[in-house]
C-alpha cells in the first residue's frame, strides 16, 4: 500500500507537470516514450523502481534537455553506463551538469569533448579506432570508466576522485560544484 501511495505521490508531485498537457490529460506520446525507455532500462531490480526513477529524473532533467525523447534516451544511457561502472547515476548526472550543461557537442578551452568532457587522448588509451567523443554512449562509457577508476584509486573519497577527474586534484572548487549540483538537482530527497 505504501509503495502504491509513493508511486501515486511521485506521479502527482514530480511527474505531473511532465505529463500534463493543456487539458491536464496525459500526453500519449510522452507516455509511450517513457514506457519504451523503462522497458529498455537495465540495472533496476523491479519495474516499479525504473518507473519511479525515470519519472523523477525526467522532471529534474527537463530544464536542461527540453525534448522528451532525447531526455529519456539520455537518462536510459546514463543509468546503464553508470550502473555498468558501478557508479550512482545521479553522480554522473551531476558531473555532466557541471562539465557540459548536457551539451553533447561541448568542447572546453582545453579540448575536452562531449557530455562528460573527455580529453581526446583517452581515445588512444581506452577507445576503439572508430570511437567519437560526441557519441553519447561512447562519452558516457569513457567518462564513467575514468570516474570509477579515480574513485577506486581514492578509496571512495569523492572529493579527491572528482579533483582527479577534472585535473584539479587538491583544489576544492570543481568537486564542490559537482557535490552542490548533486544535492541541488539529482539527489533523492
Amino acid at each position: 500500500m505504501r509503495r502504491a501511495l509513493l508511486l501515486a505521490g511521485c506521479f502527482a508531485v514530480v511527474a505531473g507537470p511532465a505529463f500534463a498537457g493543456p487539458t491536464g490529460e496525459p500526453e500519449p506520446e510522452l507516455r509511450a516514450l517513457l514506457a519504451k525507455n523503462i522497458d529498455a532500462a537495465d540495472g533496476f531490480e523491479h519495474r516499479f523502481d525504473a518507473e519511479v526513477w525515470f519519472v523523477d529524473m525526467s522532471g529534474r532533467l527537463q530544464p536542461f534537455v527540453r525534448d522528451d525523447a532525447q531526455r529519456l534516451q539520455l537518462l536510459r544511457l546514463v543509468h546503464s553506463e553508470a550502473r555498468r561502472a558501478k557508479l550512482a547515476p545521479e553522480l554522473v548526472l551531476s558531473v555532466i551538469e557541471v562539465e557540459s550543461r548536457f551539451n553533447r557537442y561541448a568542447v572546453s578551452s582545453a579540448g575536452a569533448q562531449g557530455l562528460m568532457q573527455i580529453m581526446p587522448f583517452w581515445l588512444k588509451e581506452i577507445g576503439k579506432p572508430d570511437d567519437n567523443l560526441f557519441h553519447t554512449q561512447t562519452n558516457l562509457r569513457m567518462g564513467c570508466t575514468i570516474l570509477k577508476f579515480y574513485l577506486d584509486k581514492e578509496h571512495g573519497n569523492l572529493i579527491n576522485a572528482l579533483g582527479r577527474y577534472n585535473g584539479s586534484y587538491g583544489k576544492p572548487d570543481y568537486p564542490m560544484l559537482v557535490v552542490n549540483a548533486l544535492n541541488r538537482h539529482w539527489y533523492h530527497s
